[in-house]
């Protein structure tokens, strides 16, 4: 219909995994607004490959294989990538498997001096082609970024207090109803947590992850969730209709 919109996130959370470690993936957070060009270079400080030769293919969260990333001029966005899914870098880089793997083992057995010196190692490679850690515009790029998500995170969460009714609208799960009862950082996690009471047994704690309690509330209706995803409100609790059940 004219008229109509269809509002998407600007941002979307992904798996990275690469051809030489696939069973290790790292989780990341991306805008959709950028090209798939820009995108696999803010992947070159994720992986150590380069973006003129790195292959992407993606898979859903289900790990069925969904379409190659490959139009570089192409918008993240235009392609049918949800929060959770999984982007695979197939990239030249890889074929230096067996040095770069052992490199940790070498730099334990020499001095920094000497490991500094020598001219095949995966630092010099990075180094050599400006890649990861040693483009440092890139790298001011990615601080600068992260610095406007953690402020936009930040302003977010100082609109969520703790005590008041809401929905959690996660991507790709149901809404549920909740009232917030935490609101602050999670020890051993990045940026601001919501933390939520959810009204039926819909949630995966107790108000307590990794060992450390942050709220109490009965097993299972407890959860943590990225301030973008909680909505405060007037929202009641529904009540159930055990009438309608068999």
């Amino acid at each position: 219909m004219e008229g109509v919109k269809v509002i998407t996130p600007d941002y979307v959370n992904v798996q990275i995994t690469k051809s030489d470690s696939e069973d290790q993936p790292v989780e990341r957070r991306f805008k959709k607004g950028i090209t798939v060009l820009e995108f696999k270079t803010k992947l070159e400080l994720v992986t150590g490959g380069s973006a003129s030769t790195m292959k992407l293919k993606l898979y859903d969260s289900k790990n069925n294989y969904k379409c190659d990333i490959d139009n570089d001029n192409a918008l993240l966005g235009s392609y049918p990538i949800d929060d959770g899914m999984r982007i695979h870098v197939i990239d030249k880089f890889t074929l230096l498997k067996d040095f770069g793997t052992s490199d940790s083992a070498e730099r334990f057995r020499l001095s920094e001096e000497e490991y500094e010196k020598k001219g095949d190692t995966l630092r010099s490679f990075l180094q050599r082609n400006r890649l990861g850690k040693y483009n440092e515009e890139e790298m001011n790029k990615l601080k600068e970024e992260q610095q406007k998500e953690l402020e936009e995170e930040a302003r977010l969460a100082e609109a969520v207090l703790v005590g008041t009714r809401c929905e959690v609208r996660v991507p790709q799960q149901p809404v549920r109803r909740a009232t917030v009862r935490y609101n602050g950082p999670l020890e051993g996690a990045k940026g601001l947590w919501i933390g939520v009471q959810y009204d039926e047994p819909l949630g995966k704690n107790d108000g307590s992850v990794n060992g450390k309690r942050y709220f109490i509330c009965p097993p299972k209706y407890g959860g943590f969730v990225k301030p973008v995803y909680v909505t405060v409100g007037d929202f009641p609790e529904e009540p159930c209709d055990l009438d309608d059940e068999i």
